[in-house]
């Protein structure tokens, strides 16, 4: 009744630091499984990481154009996540009426 399945997700996310730009990816990685399954999922473990896209990007403002510079930075991301998952076949099961 319990099974497991190994799988690679393609996650993407993006936030002002880089950790919430990973957090925002890995955050995903539950919605995504859910997309494609119609399996009721009871462990989702991640086994790899890999990054495929990192950017970052800087944009410097400025008050009236010339006072108090800064600069904001925003990244993004892209990640392959190799996940085991457990999970139960609803479809195995038989259901009395």
């Amino acid at each position: 009744m319990k099974d497991q399945l190994t799988t690679d997700v393609i996650v993407s996310g993006k936030g002002e630091t880089k950790q919430q730009a990973f957090a925002d990816a890995l955050s995903q990685i539950q919605p995504a499984l859910l997309k494609n399954n119609k399996k009721v999922l009871l462990r989702i473990e991640p086994q790899d990481v890999k990054v495929l896209e990192a950017y970052e990007k800087v944009q410097r403002e400025k008050f009236l154009f010339f006072f108090l510079p800064r600069d904001k930075h925003h990244y993004r991301v892209k990640l392959e996540v190799t996940v085991t998952l457990t999970y139960i076949d609803v479809d195995q099961v038989d259901f009395q009426q």
